[in-house]
């Protein structure tokens, strides 16, 4: 038995190559090749754009792959079915951060347009054709929605006289003197599968575990363990300094008088805790990274 895997090629391949080792996933991508090898005999990879995976899926020429919900949704209002593939985990992670990306209503900061409305008649560019398309149908605004090869932020206000584009920290259009005016949509990866391959028991299982795994990945992003020593009557003044995923765990130590306290926290607020739990009388304070946390 074999599954077959759908890996994004373009901005989100790296990305996900990463994610995939913290989940325990060895997976070596080749400059040559479109098929990567991984680690686990029972998975065959496949490197296909983001734009393209939610129709292969769909499909079943793969079982399952990775994509945002941006190119899920674009595929949704092309084929004018919204369960063609079932989305089974929600990956907040992107090509430069762990977090959402925004497909926004951009124009030239000159421009005198104020809000989606005031585009009425007007050209938009964008990639994201057809669910463009949808948030203007919703709104009652006619416009022309035209598809962008690339480069969409020069295209205003010569070529369009605005554009949908997708961003994750809004440096390119300020680069290029845009201004937001709305949000089209919110995207985050998503773990998409075949309806299909999802009826069958092994597929399933092995889906499940792969999901399982990927969500662990990135709830131990940012985050490491802390385990540190304190006497029994220092014990509540170092809890009140801890911040936990559920509850720090206390185990006794052979001297009665101790105990170990062991405890996840936002490796953000470490270079602070550190010293505190130091003269709040805790000792042996030991940091270590975590690949993985299944909640």
């Amino acid at each position: 038995m074999k599954l077959k895997l759908g890996l994004p090629k373009g901005s989100l391949q790296d990305a996900t190559v990463q994610l995939f080792a913290r989940a325990g996933f060895n997976i070596y991508v080749s400059s040559r090749s479109y098929y990567p090898s991984i680690d686990d005999p029972e998975i065959e990879c496949l490197l296909i754009r983001a734009q393209e995976m939610a129709r292969y899926v769909a499909d079943g020429v793969i079982d399952c792959g990775l994509t945002g919900l941006d190119w899920i949704a674009e595929h949704a209002a092309a084929s004018g079915n919204d369960n063609a593939v079932v989305p089974v985990a929600d990956l907040v992670y992107a090509k430069q951060s762990f977090g959402r990306v925004k497909w926004v209503l951009a124009v030239p900061d000159a421009s005198p347009y104020q809000s989606p409305r005031d585009l009425e008649g007007r050209t938009i560019a964008t990639e994201l054709v057809r669910a463009t398309e949808a948030y203007f149908r919703r709104q009652g605004i006619s416009v022309n929605v035209e598809f962008s090869w690339g480069a969409t932020e020069v295209k205003p206000p010569v070529l369009a006289d605005a554009i949908v584009e997708v961003t994750e920290t809004g440096s390119s259009l300020r680069a290029n003197r845009l201004r937001v005016i709305d949000t089209v949509l919110e995207s985050n990866t998503q773990f998409i599968v075949n309806p299909t391959a999802l009826a069958d028991p092994w597929k399933k299982t092995k889906v499940d575990n792969i999901a399982l795994l990927l969500k662990a990945a990135i709830e131990a992003q940012g985050r490491v363990g802390i385990m540190l020593n304190v006497r029994r009557d220092h014990l509540d003044h170092v809890l009140g300094l801890l911040p936990a995923l559920q509850r720090p765990t206390v185990s006794p130590l052979s001297d009665d008088g101790w105990v170990a306290v062991n405890t996840i926290i936002e490796e953000r607020t470490v270079r602070e805790l550190i010293p505190q739990l130091k003269a709040a009388g805790a000792q042996g304070i030991v940091e270590y990274p975590l690949n993985k946390i299944v909640l």
